[in-house]
């Protein structure tokens, strides 16, 4: 991973170069994409011309900044933010709270949870709190963080059975994310997240038969039993709000029948 020392106070220009080069995207390809040319981009991206609102947004989501480092660019081309960040328990926010609710809630008996940029959980169903159920108290505190809970020696991880795997997933899923939202808070997470300490080797289950799965799926021991889970990520289309845009809603759809029965008798 890099990093990316170009700040608002440095202007628009170096702010686009550096998302363009993360994207791989030449000044040509970028000006085709955006109706403009590559000597305008590159007068831009030097300061030599200063570009309208309507520009940068436009070269913003050619280059899919995220909806918070739109803000930024807007800043830093003396402008004002285009998308507004309402706190989740806004009342502006009540019918999408609403439905995140009837969604996950929906979802029982399987385990359905959301979480916002930092992977900190703003709302989970009791599928969720089942499995989680036993874990040292420290990390069920507000904020409750998914990675944490999941990675943690005294969290989820002991009772991981493909740990090495599903450790793996995660840390490249990060990874992603960091590439993508630039974000040091982010980055530090996955430091200390990544620091902790995995076992040489996963430990030996025998208690299931062997099942052809379709993706890699996040094996967990729950009360003597192994249940398997394939996980789905959605996030909201055109989001048009940066708290929005930064939630994401997973999934956990069991990945054989045996898991299926055992959480229908267990919340039926």
């Amino acid at each position: 991973m890099t990093t990316h020392p170009c700040t608002a106070e440095q202007g628009v220009g170096p702010l686009l170069r550096a998302w363009r080069e993360q994207r791989r995207v030449s000044q040509l390809e970028l000006a085709l994409r955006a109706d403009s040319s590559a000597r305008h981009i590159s007068f831009v991206e030097t300061g030599r011309s200063r570009p309208s609102e309507e520009m940068v947004l436009r070269l913003a989501e050619h280059l899919e900044v995220p909806v918070r480092e739109r803000n930024a660019l807007l800043l830093a081309a003396g402008y004002a933010p285009r998308y507004p960040e309402t706190p989740l328990d806004d009342p502006a926010l009540g019918a999408l709270r609403e439905g995140i609710e009837r969604l996950i809630s929906g979802y029982e008996p399987y385990p359905a949870l959301v979480v916002d940029a930092l992977y900190n959980v703003v709302a989970a169903n009791r599928g969720v709190m089942t499995l989680v159920d036993g874990v040292c108290e420290s990390l069920l505190e507000p904020p409750l963080n998914a990675m944490r809970l999941a990675l943690h020696p005294r969290g989820l991880a002991p009772r991981i059975r493909n740990l090495r795997a599903w450790r793996g997933h995660l840390l490249e899923q990060m990874e992603r994310q960091i590439a993508l939202h630039r974000s040091e808070p982010l980055r530090a997470l996955y430091e200390e997240v990544a620091a902790y300490p995995v076992p040489e080797e996963d430990p030996v289950d025998e208690s299931s038969e062997p099942v052809p799965y379709f993706a890699l799926p996040l094996r967990i021991e729950h009360e003597g039993r192994t249940l398997s889970f394939i996980s789905s990520i959605s996030t909201f289309n055109t989001p048009m709000d940066v708290t929005v845009a930064e939630l994401a809603i997973e999934t956990l759809l069991p990945a054989d029948p045996a898991t299926v029965k055992y959480l229908q008798e267990l919340m039926p």
